[in-house]
């Protein structure tokens, strides 16, 4: 799989309204320095339907074999870097899917709007080039938008930059009419309780809009669930037909033994997520996960491809039964929090509270289960363009901003108990000072978690 920024390449960005006690910030970079930080950068696949930017380079390739040498490139691009949170290890910066790091070209996007470049597409065929500008515009100036969050735009962005395939609205209205999901029952649990206190939310999305993404969503993953489990009898089945056929007496004579156990193992797996790449069907939480794309979208199909796109891929391993990411990343956000600041660390830990009691549903929501729903948008623009993964650097930033607050309190669950409202830009700014202090090998395993 390709991978998206690495931890050397992501910029930093100086903190806004922090004490300078709290951290050192890195000085202030223009944009065209960040350029010469170069991000490692290389195209993700979709598993089954080609995304646009997967056909956009096939159609260059036809025209010329040199991508370089194209002077057009399609409309409407859409496609994105996947997470690199498959790697176990950091790439290396002298990458092939990375920018030569002498090359002084100015990249034709940089001339661009953000606007200019989703409608209009990669100038020159360049999609790697078009990809970072797009990253360093969403870092500079974010992706514009009114005081409600709302932006015509953001939506493709988020499509891009997760890959997402392309489908057509029959394809989400076929699901829609399948009628209930066998989670449908779980999935009207939760509907309700869904971000009830934002009225932006509220007014803009109904709950059956909500229950009809979620239940689409769980049908789509049965299906693939049931999918598997049919492939994976029949290659039991295959394999003891071969053996069979090539005169085995031990497995000739143990035939319905080996066809019991391949059944049970069917069955297993069929009934499982654990130990599996697949999600599953529904989990509590996945209703706060899907309230952003349902918010930020122009209708429910595009947040109908870009919520599954999302947690099939970028984190599957928050939404399996076990919700073992999840778990993963409190552990982390525990481990980061001892690197960056050990006296904070050690004052929660003295008062019995380890990230499980207070983190979880920052973790598993990405911060969405903490307003304003416009400050949420705005730091998944960020999150989607370096990487999911950086949510438990986001969660230890708002940690580190609170820090004068808990070491003052003698019992911190009362602050930690709801995180105060968010603000995306300093806790961007946080997080992105954070990064340098953490080794390879712990960021190789926040890059990791997810899946």
């Amino acid at each position: 799989m390709s991978t998206s920024p690495t931890k050397q390449s992501i910029p930093n960005l100086p903190p806004p309204h922090l004490a300078p006690s709290l951290l050192n910030p890195p000085s202030p970079r223009t944009h065209r320095n960040l350029r010469r930080l170069q991000s490692a950068h290389t195209l993700g696949q979709s598993n089954s339907q080609p995304s646009l930017i997967s056909q956009q380079h096939k159609q260059v390739l036809q025209r010329n074999h040199s991508p370089a040498n194209s002077t057009s490139a399609p409309h409407h691009s859409r496609g994105r870097s996947n997470s690199d949170a498959t790697n176990m290890s950091i790439p290396n910066p002298g990458s092939a899917g990375r920018r030569p790091v002498h090359s002084k070209k100015p990249i034709a996007a940089d001339a661009l709007s953000l606007d200019r470049l989703v409608r209009e597409g990669p100038p020159d065929g360049d999609v790697i080039g078009a990809l970072e500008s797009v990253r360093l515009k969403i870092l500079d100036q974010g992706i514009k938008s009114d005081t409600d969050g709302m932006s015509s735009l953001r939506i493709y962005v988020w499509l891009i930059l997760l890959n997402a395939p392309v489908l057509e609205t029959d394809a989400y209205l076929a699901l829609i009419h399948r009628g209930a999901s066998p989670a449908y029952s779980k999935i009207r649990n939760d509907t309700f309780r869904t971000l009830t206190t934002d009225p932006l939310f509220r007014r803009r999305v109904s709950e059956a809009s909500l229950i009809r993404l979620l239940n689409a969503v769980a049908w789509k993953l049965h299906d693939a669930k049931e999918e598997r489990a049919e492939s994976l009898s029949k290659s039991t089945n295959k394999l003891t037909h071969t053996a069979n056929a090539h005169g085995s007496p031990e497995l000739q004579n143990s035939t319905p033994t080996m066809k019991s156990r391949a059944r049970a193992l069917t069955l297993t797996t069929e009934g499982s997520d654990v130990g599996t790449s697949e999600p599953g069907t529904y989990v509590q939480g996945m209703n706060v996960l899907a309230a952003p794309f349902l918010y930020a979208a122009r209708s429910e199909a595009e947040a109908f491809v870009a919520f599954h796109r999302f947690i099939t891929v970028e984190c599957p391993g928050y939404v399996r039964g076990a919700m073992d990411g999840v778990h993963k990343g409190l552990a982390l956000v525990d481990k980061v929090l001892a690197i960056v600041d050990p006296k904070l660390s050690l004052y929660l830990i003295g008062k019995g509270m380890n990230a499980e009691l207070y983190a979880f549903p920052s973790v598993l929501t990405l911060c969405a289960c903490t307003p304003p729903l416009p400050e949420v948008l705005r730091l998944w623009d960020f999150l989607f363009a370096y990487g999911a993964h950086l949510n438990i650097l986001c969660v230890v930033a708002q940690l580190v901003i609170l820090r004068t607050s808990i070491l003052s309190s003698p019992s911190p669950t009362k602050i930690l108990r709801s995180f105060p409202p968010l603000q995306a830009e300093t806790i961007k700014a946080v997080a992105l000072s954070l990064i340098k202090k953490i080794p390879d090998d712990v960021y190789a395993e926040i890059v990791a978690h997810a899946k």
